[in-house]
C-alpha cells in the first residue's frame, strides 16, 4: 500500500517529478490512497495517472467547515498598521501557544522584535537542524508563539495551539483552511484571526476559499 498524505502539495509543481520517479519504481498493482483536506482540479487530474479504478470521496468545497475553530477579521486598513494591531491582541487575550503565519521573512522578523514574550520564527531559508529545534521548543512549551511562512501551514500538530493569526492572507486560498486547522487540534476549541487591509478587503469577503 501506498499513501500520499497532503496530495495536492505533493502534487504541485514542486514535487510532481519527484512523485513521478517513486511511482516508476512502485509495483503496478499497489494500493494507493490519497488523501488532502484541499484538492484543486489540476490535482485530481494528475491522480488519474496513476490511480487505476479508484474510489473518490470528495466534499464540496462549500460543505467544508471547521468545527471548533471560530473565525474573526480585523479591519487594519494599512499594512504599517498591522504591527501595532498585534501587539494590541497579545497585551488584551490570554493565550496560552500561538502561531503567526506572514508571507515574508521580513514581517516575521518585525514581529519577533516586538512581541514581548518568548518567540519562535521558521521559515524556508533555515536548515532542517534549526527548523528541528525550534519546533521542539515549542511543542515543549519553552517558546509560546511560532512565527512562520506557508512552510509549516500544514506540519504542526501542537495540543496547546489555541490562536492562529494570519498576519499576512495566504497567497494561495487552499493554504487558510491548513492555517488556520493548526488551532483546535485534537478536538479542543480554536481561534483564528485574520489582519485584512483596506486593499485586501474585497477578496476577503467574497471569496468562499476564506470565509466559511
Amino acid at each position: 500500500m501506498f499513501v500520499l498524505d497532503e496530495a495536492d502539495e505533493m502534487l504541485s509543481r514542486g514535487f510532481k517529478d519527484q512523485m513521478y520517479d517513486i511511482f516508476q519504481l512502485l509495483p503496478s498493482k499497489i494500493q494507493v490512497g490519497v488523501f488532502s483536506a484541499t484538492m484543486p482540479p489540476e490535482a485530481l487530474e494528475i491522480t488519474r495517472k496513476f490511480m487505476n479504478k479508484s474510489v473518490r470521496i470528495l466534499v464540496k468545497r462549500d460543505k467544508l467547515t471547521l468545527e471548533g475553530i471560530k473565525q474573526f477579521h480585523v479591519n487594519v486598513e494599512k499594512e504599517e498598521w498591522k504591527l501595532e494591531t498585534l501587539c494590541d491582541l497579545y497585551e488584551t487575550l490570554a493565550i496560552t501557544q500561538s502561531v503567526i503565519f506572514v508571507n515574508t521573512r521580513r514581517n516575521g522578523s518585525q514581529i519577533s522584535c516586538v512581541v514581548v514574550i518568548t518567540v519562535s520564527a521558521t521559515h524556508g531559508d533555515m536548515d532542517q537542524n534549526t527548523r528541528d529545534i525550534i519546533m521542539r521548543d515549542f511543542r515543549s512549551g519553552s517558546s509560546r508563539v511560532l512565527i512562520t511562512t506557508d512552510l509549516l501551514a500544514r506540519g504542526i500538530d501542537v495540543q496547546q495551539v489555541s490562536l492562529v493569526i494570519n498576519y499576512d492572507l495566504p497567497t494561495q486560498p487552499e493554504n487558510y483552511r491548513h492555517r488556520i486547522g493548526r488551532s483546535g487540534r485534537f478536538g479542543r476549541k480554536g481561534v483564528a484571526i485574520n489582519f485584512v487591509t483596506r486593499d485586501e478587503r474585497e477578496c476577503f469577503m467574497i471569496s468562499k476559499n476564506f470565509i466559511m
